[in-house]
């Protein structure tokens, strides 16, 4: 009887190793911030079913550690592990090119995809997904937006069953750090210079600070969410360079904070979409995030209002979500098939807006302002001006009840001629 119950348990345990998957080979494209993290990751926590094999970088003697696995082959040569035995390049090095290159060879031969590059996926991801399902590999970009929350998951898997028809979110860690730490009282130049140095922002801040960045997170989850394709290009970012103190100020007395904000929203097939600092209440969600956090609030109309938050820079919590990717890779689990179709932004937000003035005092301003938005019918909600400023450099603040942009540009243009200005005024959307 002893001998029977050996037997059957060796059986089993004999049956358990044949089924037992073969570990994921897992080359990495990129060893920089992210792309170290995640080799660490997979060197200290050893995921079952993952396997680094190979390590791609220019330069890639001056990257070399001693923690990375002896058996993990350290190269130069892009086309010899595009050659190798890995089954899933893991793409880091951002950007178009020659990313885009090295994506869709290891798609032309059959690889997996793993990567946390926004704006190849916002660009081109159809394209390259389409080229995934016919070469019999996957892509999968989880990393790709809000760092390590797990927005696109929760997109393909938890929400999938609604019809997402309006999303706002904080989608660059850098500007929420800049921004918030503004709101605290400090001047932009020796922030952007602290994000530098503390790797949040790189040498050249224009993809963060200029909106590109965050723009292309938007597209990304407008495919996905709303299931409009769009091109990026299309939605018009505005910079947060302009914000200064002074706004700040202002937006403490209406019960405001100033943040980055991304937004879209869909209404009868028509499409609206922005990027740029926007004036938000004090009691909103997207108030309370701050420093490296994102924050992405979606509004379904079945399952109402959900909230993503979490810290979206930095190399640990994207590679978090790179390492997550791969083992949803090793252990079977595909991305749901989400149908998007092309679109075009055509809709504008009607919104509240904050417009600051910074002028040479003289009589007639407030009247000539006044003039040119009634003649574009938008009413005026509130002046304000602070004491203590000279009248050479006068900064003042009027908000408007909700207006179309296109009708608020035309007024600003004619405002924008009126000889008292010393720069043109700085317009932004207040969120309610």
């Amino acid at each position: 009887m002893t001998d029977k119950k050996a037997s059957h348990k060796s059986s089993v345990a004999s049956g358990q190793v044949s089924r037992r998957r073969q570990p994921l080979r897992i080359a990495l494209f990129g060893f920089g911030t992210v792309g170290s993290s995640v080799a660490r990751i997979l060197a200290e926590s050893k995921p079952e079913g993952l396997e680094l094999t190979h390590i791609f970088n220019r330069g890639v003697a001056r990257k070399r550690v001693n923690w990375v696995p002896a058996g993990v082959t350290w190269s130069e040569d892009a086309e010899a592990v595009l050659r190798s035995d890995a089954d899933v390049i893991v793409e880091l090095a951002g950007g178009l090119d020659p990313a885009g290159t090295w994506v869709r060879r290891a798609l032309e031969a059959g690889k997996s995809v793993v990567t946390a590059n926004k704006k190849l996926i916002a660009y081109h991801g159809v394209e390259l997904e389409r080229l995934a399902a016919e070469k019999g590999g996957h892509l999968k970009y989880g990393a790709a937006v809000a760092g390590g929350i797990p927005v696109i998951p929760g997109l393909e898997q938890g929400l999938a069953g609604d019809r997402i028809t309006r999303m706002e979110g904080i989608l660059n860690g850098t500007c929420n750090f800049i921004l918030s730490k503004m709101e605290g009282g400090a001047d932009y130049a020796p922030v952007l210079a602290e994000a530098q140095a503390k790797g949040y922002a790189e040498a050249d801040p224009t993809e963060d600070v200029g909106g590109l960045d965050a723009r292309a997170k938007l597209a990304i989850l407008m495919r996905l969410a709303m299931r409009v394709v769009v091109d990026p290009d299309e939605i018009t970012p505005k910079p947060i360079t302009a914000v200064g103190a002074v706004d700040f100020s202002y937006a403490r007395d209406l019960s405001c904070t100033i943040r980055q904000v991304a937004r879209a929203e869909e209404s009868d097939g028509v499409v609206a979409a922005t990027v740029g600092p926007m004036l938000v209440d004090l009691r909103s969600p997207l108030a309370w995030s701050r420093g490296t956090e994102n924050m992405v609030i979606l509004t379904g109309h079945y399952g109402g209002d959900v909230v993503f938050s979490g810290h979206g820079a930095g190399g640990h919590p994207t590679a978090v979500a790179v390492v997550s990717d791969l083992l949803a890779l090793a252990h079977g689990s595909r991305r749901v098939e989400i149908p998007s179709v092309p679109a075009k932004i055509g809709a504008e937000f009607e919104l509240p807006h904050y417009i600051r003035f910074l002028v040479k005092d003289r009589p007639g301003i407030v009247a000539e302002i006044t003039g040119a938005l009634a003649r574009e019918a938008i009413n005026i909600r509130a002046i304000v001006q602070k004491p203590g400023y000279p009248a050479a450099a006068l900064p003042f603040v009027v908000t408007v009840e909700p207006c179309k942009s296109s009708a608020l540009k035309r007024a600003l243009t004619e405002i924008g001629k009126m000889d008292c200005l010393l720069e043109q005024p700085l317009d932004l959307q207040m969120l309610e």
